[in-house]
């Protein structure tokens, strides 16, 4: 059962890292629907001048599609960090049933750390999730691009 997990973030830091290699943060992000990659996506914000162009929200987008309903309620989404609060509210309003995050974001998290919208109780379907799937991995990329950013700054 882990190494189904393991596969399927695996995809999300691919994801992340071609972020990272067009220069965006390096967020990717996957959506599995009965053992099958329905949705795969990197942030793309500054590639495409949208604020709202996450990972998460691409993936979600694409899950969508395939499925033909806005409902992803057998859904699981794997991303290589905790989702920020419009990605959570996605999650929510699409009823993804697992998220699947590899390390966490202490200053905008909305699976917990900074706000929990994923299992607000006033919300009409919550989330289930599981943290720290190959968190160091993850961890270890973001502080990679954001290290680059300032030392490319002090120059």
């Amino acid at each position: 059962m882990a190494d189904k997990h393991k596969k399927y973030m695996e995809a999300a830091l691919k994801e992340a890292q071609t972020a990272f290699e067009k220069d965006e943060v390096p967020v990717g992000a996957v959506i599995v629907y009965k053992g099958e990659i329905i949705g795969r996506a990197y942030n793309q914000i500054k590639t495409l001048k949208d604020p709202t162009a996450h990972a998460e929200m691409i993936a979600i987008t694409q899950a969508a599609s395939h499925l033909k309903n806005e409902r992803l309620k057998d859904c699981g989404l794997y991303v290589t960090i905790e989702p920020c609060p419009m990605c959570a509210g996605a999650m929510v309003l699409a009823r993804i049933r697992n998220l699947f995050y590899a390390t966490e974001d202490p200053k905008s998290g909305a699976s917990g750390s900074a706000l929990n919208i994923l299992q607000n109780k006033k919300l009409n379907h919550r989330v289930k999730v599981k943290r720290g799937l190959l968190k160091d991995e993850s961890r270890s990329l973001i502080q990679e691009f954001f290290k680059k950013k300032r030392d490319k700054c002090k120059k």
